[in-house]
């Protein structure tokens, strides 16, 4: 079994003069790597500006949700936060550059806040999640929190495009978190 909770997967690409072929989810295959949620929501989402940021989000038990995100248009940072109380690793972060052209998805379990930010204009992001969206579950973290110190790809001059809701996220400090620690810390990806 695969020791990391987060996890950057590396999609193999069949290609041919027509263009190439993707198996993007296995139920067998993600079981091997230690995924064995169900998946039972996909999200699509289009974000016309660069430097858009959305997130920190996650659900809380019992509507907590694994996700499974890809970029399919453009290219995003994608980052997930340990949020596990009592984890070694709580409030530490990893993230990865998804893009059209790597194909790569990260893989982000329960007890992890999830956020991403568009490096370029018109990205579309879709994702998969384990459990269905549940508002009364919802919540957030504020995605630049400095005790959390997550390095985003931003230029000197950018704007960064945030939604009402992600303006007023609250600190880590002031999160108590529902989710418990499960016995692996977070790695590198």
């Amino acid at each position: 079994m695969f020791n990391s909770p987060v996890q950057l997967l590396t999609v193999e690409r069949h290609q041919d003069g027509r263009g190439w072929f993707a198996e993007t989810y296995n139920r067998d295959r993600f079981a091997v790597l230690g995924i064995e949620c169900g998946f039972v929501q996909d999200n699509h989402s289009l974000s016309k500006l660069p430097f858009t940021v959305r997130g920190l989000h996650f659900q809380a038990p019992p509507h907590a949700q694994d996700k499974l995100v890809r970029c399919v248009k453009g290219r995003i940072f994608d980052v997930a936060v340990d949020v596990r109380a009592g984890s070694p690793t709580y409030g530490g972060w990893v993230g990865a550059e998804l893009t059209q052209e790597n194909g790569h998805q990260l893989f982000i379990p329960v007890g992890f806040a999830h956020a991403f930010m568009t490096l370029e204009p018109d990205c579309e992001v879709v994702y998969k999640c384990s459990d269905t969206y549940a508002p009364q579950a919802d919540g957030g973290i504020f995605w630049n929190d400095p005790a959390i110190g997550i390095e985003w790809p931003l230029k000197p001059e950018a704007e960064v495009h945030l939604s009402d809701k992600d303006q007023r996220q609250p600190l880590l400090a002031e999160f108590k978190s529902p989710f418990p620690y499960d016995g692996r810390p977070l790695s590198n990806l």
